[in-house]
């Protein structure tokens, strides 16, 4: 069984980077290669690294709240990179102000977005779900 390769980073503006410390090693400890990007990640960067390392998913992190503006059009550029099929999973504050995030959650759907969590998720939630959505 092939390594699964994941793309990780802090979108936009934000330079918070315990979490996304955190989230890459604990997928490093379960098995997953890991390409971190560290903050302050652009969309194209996220592209870039997954075509290069031919990833199997990007795992998008944001706390500043603004995730939401940052992750707008991502699954387009994907497609149009050659992408179409990849996963993609956000995750953190994603939003400014506290909003029902079952509604935060159907509007990362909406925008192609293959799973969305909370702030707090634990990060065996998101292990779990990588592994249903990469088979090999």
């Amino acid at each position: 069984m092939n390594e699964i390769t994941v793309v990780t980073g802090v979108i936009g503006a934000d330079v918070h980077a315990v979490g996304n410390k955190i989230l890459a090693y604990a997928l490093e400890q379960a098995g997953f290669k890991v390409i971190n990007l560290g903050v302050m990640v652009t969309q194209e960067e996220y592209i870039e690294a997954a075509l290069e390392t031919n990833a199997d998913a990007i795992l998008v992190s944001s706390l500043y709240g603004h995730g939401e503006i940052d992750c707008h059009g991502l699954r387009e550029k994907c497609d149009e990179a050659g992408l179409k099929d990849i996963p993609l999973l956000a995750g953190g504050n994603l939003v400014v102000g506290k909003q029902d995030f079952h509604d935060v959650e159907k509007r990362f759907l909406a925008m192609g977005f293959t799973k969305a969590y909370p702030p707090g998720t634990d990060v065996d939630t998101c292990i779990e779900d990588l592994n249903q959505l990469i088979t090999r």
